[in-house]
């Protein structure tokens, strides 16, 4: 589904329905009926009118995770509920200098979240405009969507209660079961690798070949960097360049991942073959250069607040600051137009992905140690018993949005927390002077 002269208007039915996976016939609840929702496509500055439908025996919602968007009214407010039966009617007016990249829809009714996203609940979203950063050689490039979801099956359906994270798992691409990706020898991809499930983690490997990362969480680097594997929390995207080796198969793949003594060791798996066939092509050159960004390192900061993650001994109920969410309650509140310092701490024996609604944010530092500035994120993984620094500016937007942990069982249990932007200017950004998203304030 793609915009049209600046606008999407769209319509997403929210169903249970018998689905093709892993060539089962399994009940999965769907958006307008396929396990694989369409792909929304749309350019800076467009506006987006969404109808859902909710045919569902739960209250549901829709986030536009990593949009930056009013987190209020009917645009990406979570804390409404669309009953049983209801059509709620969404709009998002989007700035016109919205990053480019990979983002992605899903529920967030608290309590059901995990439930629901892991039910077969989520879909793509694609900003246009990240290959006018590269070379003119280079913009005509092939596409690849990479869509990590996964699915546990009980008896004829996909499993949606008493979802155990470490359980076994079938890891899809599109929602197939190892599919064939084709490329020429020599030939540069793009493929936009996102991580849509509800709790786990994967390590991305492609044996032989690197990956060239443009943008993470949808915020284009400032300069690309290689890498043999990358690491996915929950709910991250990362959109890489990819190179065609020599004819011949080879598997794109899940390496093992261990997430703490109290969290779960994730298998390797096989999400897909990758054939490379053809005529071969020239390598062209992968610049280093990429796109401008903003650092925050030396901007003025206004605030600072440490966010602690904890959770029980049976690891049931998950905590923000010693607090299970509660949407009636405000947990912190912070201004317009400034930049605040957030310690992000993990009291826990298992890693926690850390993510933030309405404005993305700058790592600082991990585990102690400084991290160098490529660009910015929505989420980031925190290791077990370690901390995270984050710079975060607040612009555009005031009103209540939330910041928690993306391993949506965990958020489900508790680790969430209201977050309020108060400030002068309107709701809508109008104001004297325009603040870009992901292109904070000058260094001071």
């Amino acid at each position: 589904m793609v915009s049209k002269d600046g606008l999407l208007r769209t319509r997403i039915v929210v169903e249970r329905k018998k689905v093709e996976l892993a060539g089962r016939k399994l009940w999965a609840l769907t958006y307008n009926g396929q396990y694989m929702p369409p792909t929304l496509r749309i350019k800076p500055g467009d506006r987006m009118e969404l109808a859902v439908v909710n045919k569902i025996d739960k209250v549901t919602n829709l986030h536009v995770h990593g949009l930056h968007v009013s987190p209020s009214g009917n645009s990406d407010n979570i804390f409404l509920a669309i009953e049983p039966g209801q059509t709620y009617h969404y709009a998002y007016q989007f700035p016109s200098n919205l990053a480019a990249g990979t983002y992605w829809y899903h529920p967030h009714p608290h309590t059901q979240s995990a439930a629901q996203t892991a039910g077969g609940m989520s879909g793509l979203i694609i900003v246009d405009g990240l290959k006018k950063y590269l070379p003119e050689s280079l913009r005509g490039i092939r596409e690849r969507v990479v869509a990590l979801k996964d699915f546990q099956v009980q008896g004829d359906q996909v499993r949606t209660e008493g979802l155990k994270i470490g359980s076994p798992t079938n890891r899809t691409v599109n929602g197939q079961l190892n599919p064939v990706i084709d490329i020429r020898p020599g030939e540069i991809q793009l493929w936009r690798i996102a991580n849509i499930s509800a709790n786990i983690f994967y390590k991305v490997a492609l044996p032989g070949r690197k990956f060239h990362v443009i943008a993470r969480d949808a915020n284009p680097v400032n300069t690309i960097y290689s890498a043999d594997s990358i690491v996915i929390p929950a709910a991250a995207r990362f959109d890489v360049l990819v190179e065609g080796g020599g004819p011949g198969t080879s598997e794109l793949q899940t390496l093992p991942y261990n997430t703490g003594s109290a969290g779960n060791q994730f298998p390797r798996a096989t999400l897909a073959t990758v054939v490379s066939q053809g005529r071969a092509m020239a390598p062209a050159k992968i610049p280093t250069a990429f796109a401008p960004t903003r650092d925050l390192s030396n901007a003025k900061v206004a605030a600072r607040k440490t966010i602690t993650f904890t959770e029980n001994a049976q690891g049931t109920q998950s905590f923000i600051n010693g607090k299970q969410f509660d949407m009636n309650r405000t947990d912190f509140r912070a201004k317009l137009n400034t930049v605040e310092e957030w310690t992000v701490r993990n009291q826990s024996d298992e890693v926690h992905s850390f993510h933030t609604h309405t404005d993305d944010f700058q790592l600082m530092s991990k585990d102690g140690v400084p991290v160098r500035f490529y660009g910015w994120r929505d989420t980031v993984d925190i290791s077990p018993r370690g901390e995270s620094v984050i710079r975060i500016r607040f612009s555009d937007y005031v009103g209540r949005t939330v910041l928690h942990c993306h391993i949506l069982n965990h958020e489900d249990a508790g680790m969430m927390a209201t977050l309020e932007i108060v400030g002068d200017q309107p709701a809508n950004g109008a104001g004297k002077e325009p603040i870009p998203h992901h292109h904070p304030m000058p260094h001071a």
